[in-house]
């Protein structure tokens, strides 16, 4: 809430814009937003791909708020909109979803080798965060991958669809669930009726991806959807150094999946959970503590 009703600004250079045209033959292709450090630092730090929220894009306060830091740390940042979000809206007819990684492997892939010359890291919030999490437990890196965090990600896709669809989360899921539905009307006529209708009928977020995204993707519903796509299954796959900041009163993200791995197993795995911080909040006297998690992570590396 603090994001959406203080947001403020966080001054970065010009962005230069890149497009990646996917190559599953859907013709679409994603926006990002390039902002470089100056050339002397830039070429010692490995480049980061920052990839938001649901309902979020390349302007996301947390979005631009972290790349003003690691700009600053001397890293290049790509500030990656998922499939069909912000300005990819004009360039998509499907839309990101939380297990599509080989969204995130394409673009690495197209990356020119000037930007990943010293690798890059990986960095997702919520959504995006399970989505970074799937992408380096299944491998497969098309470009050397130095790092990756995610912070604030619904690992366990079920659990977290039924706590937001409980009664405390009423405001909360009204305000993500009408934004959902805007995006699918407004651009009806790209992604077609069928998708469009189906969005505006959804009762909650487990019917829209029951409804949508599941039979969208070839899923036969939101359980298998979940099932197949949920972080926590990956977990134990990762070989990179991987930092997960989550809090324990994240009202969207039930604690259980998090208390409840073994950590100590698995020596890649970073975990920074506190008692208190919200849903990518996280808010302090001196800024977003996160960021400071995300700082001391990649000192460590």
């Amino acid at each position: 809430m603090r994001n959406t009703l203080v947001d403020p600004k966080v001054l970065l250079p010009p962005a230069r814009e890149m497009r990646f045209t996917m190559r599953d033959g859907s013709g679409d292709i994603l926006l990002g937003a390039l902002d470089m450090p100056d050339k002397a630092s830039a070429s010692e730090q490995p480049l980061a791909v920052l990839l938001h929220g649901l309902t979020g894009s390349q302007d996301s306060y947390y979005m631009r708020a972290t790349a003003r830091i690691l700009l600053d740390r001397g890293h290049g940042v790509l500030r990656l909109n998922l499939r069909g979000a912000g300005p990819s809206a004009a360039t998509c007819r499907q839309r990101y979803h939380a297990g599509r990684s080989a969204d995130l492997r394409a673009v690495l892939a197209d990356l020119p080798s000037a930007l990943t010359a010293r690798g890059v890291i990986v960095v997702g919030w919520s959504l995006g965060g399970n989505c970074v999490l799937k992408f380096l437990g299944e491998g497969d890196f098309p470009t050397t991958v130095r790092a990756g965090a995610a912070i604030s990600a619904p690992i366990d896709l079920a659990a977290g669809s039924r706590l937001f669809c409980a009664r405390g989360n009423r405001l909360y899921h009204s305000r993500l669930l009408g934004q959902m539905k805007r995006d699918m009307r407004d651009n009806r006529a790209r992604l077609g009726a069928r998708w469009a209708d189906a969005a505006m009928a959804a009762r909650d977020l487990w019917d829209f991806d029951d409804k949508v995204v599941a039979p969208w993707n070839g899923w036969s519903g939101a359980a298998e959807y979940y099932a197949v796509n949920s972080g926590l299954a990956f977990l134990p796959r990762i070989r990179v150094p991987t930092l997960l900041v989550h809090a324990l009163d994240d009202p969207w993200i039930p604690p259980d999946a998090y208390t409840g791995f073994p950590w100590d197993r698995h020596p890649c795995l970073v975990p920074a959970i506190s008692r208190s911080g919200g849903h990518v909040g996280f808010h302090g006297r001196n800024g977003v503590w996160s960021d400071r998690c995300l700082e001391r992570f990649l000192d460590a590396l």
